[in-house]
């Protein structure tokens, strides 16, 4: 049996047994997931349509994946899905900026020679194409930072539903400090983990470290690692704030009626 089969099916058996039906749902979402990233790839050819507002558009729909699919709609998903969006949205005027001036956009000296007989006169902006390239690669990690802060914020509110505003905003600060560390520090061994190869090449090459840090391969992926790290610290004050706003005015609603 191929491997990757015995692999999806271990993984599917043990998100089913930890996780139950989340944990199903979990499982599907991957599949979900990646039915939306190959769709954005299939548009990101016609050279007719924005990459950035298919970004935009993929990216909200993997959002709903990730939180109303997985966790339902309720008011840890809300504040999450809301926060992420903003996040995305300021992110994303960030990083276009930065492709611009960066000039990371097309293809490093190191991948010309396979592609040279090939044409790149096809009507696409790479630099939008390398924008919503590093805008997918940090989709994920700003939506498990968002559900990570607001998850424990409903739970707190909810065993002291008197809290204020401010203290409920602080509580959902100090969650974001302790778990910032760990999510830059996942994307950080990420990035090295699968460029572990790359990084070896270059020391095959004898390349400086000079070279090595102008590479445009290597820079991309840095200044994508960087972009990450930033959404990634970003979100947590826009769902601290999102989240508290959210609970209170909700609760308000409630004791109303």
């Amino acid at each position: 049996m191929n491997a990757l089969v015995v692999l999806a099916a271990i993984l599917f058996l043990l998100m089913a047994l930890i996780g139950g039906k989340k944990g199903i749902r979990s499982y599907l979402a991957l599949f979900f997931n990646f039915a939306v990233i190959f769709i954005l790839l299939f548009f990101l050819n016609d050279p007719n349509i924005d990459p950035i507002i298919l970004t935009i558009i993929a990216s909200i729909v993997i959002s709903c994946i990730n939180l109303f699919y997985i966790n339902k709609v309720n008011n840890t998903t809300i504040p999450a899905f809301i926060s992420t969006i903003i996040s995305i949205v300021v992110l994303l005027l960030f990083i276009i900026f930065l492709t611009k001036n960066a000039i990371i956009q097309g293809f490093g000296e190191e991948e010309v020679e396979e592609l040279s007989i090939f044409s790149l006169c096809i009507g696409i902006d790479f630099t939008k194409i390398a924008a919503s390239v590093m805008i997918m690669s940090t989709i994920g990690a700003i939506t498990d930072t968002a559900i990570a802060v607001s998850s424990p914020m409903r739970e707190i509110h909810f065993h002291n539903p008197t809290i204020t505003r401010k203290d409920l905003f602080t509580s959902g600060l100090s969650i974001g400090k302790d778990i910032l560390g760990t999510s830059t520090n996942t994307l950080f061994f990420a990035f090295f983990g699968g460029y572990l190869a790359l990084l070896i090449w270059f020391k095959d090459l004898s390349y400086s470290l000079g070279e090595i840090i102008n590479s445009k391969i290597f820079s991309a992926e840095m200044l994508t690692l960087l972009c990450a790290g930033i959404g990634v610290t970003m979100v947590i004050p826009i769902t601290s704030w999102i989240t508290s706003l959210y609970l209170l005015k909700h609760q308000e609603k409630t004791n109303s009626y």
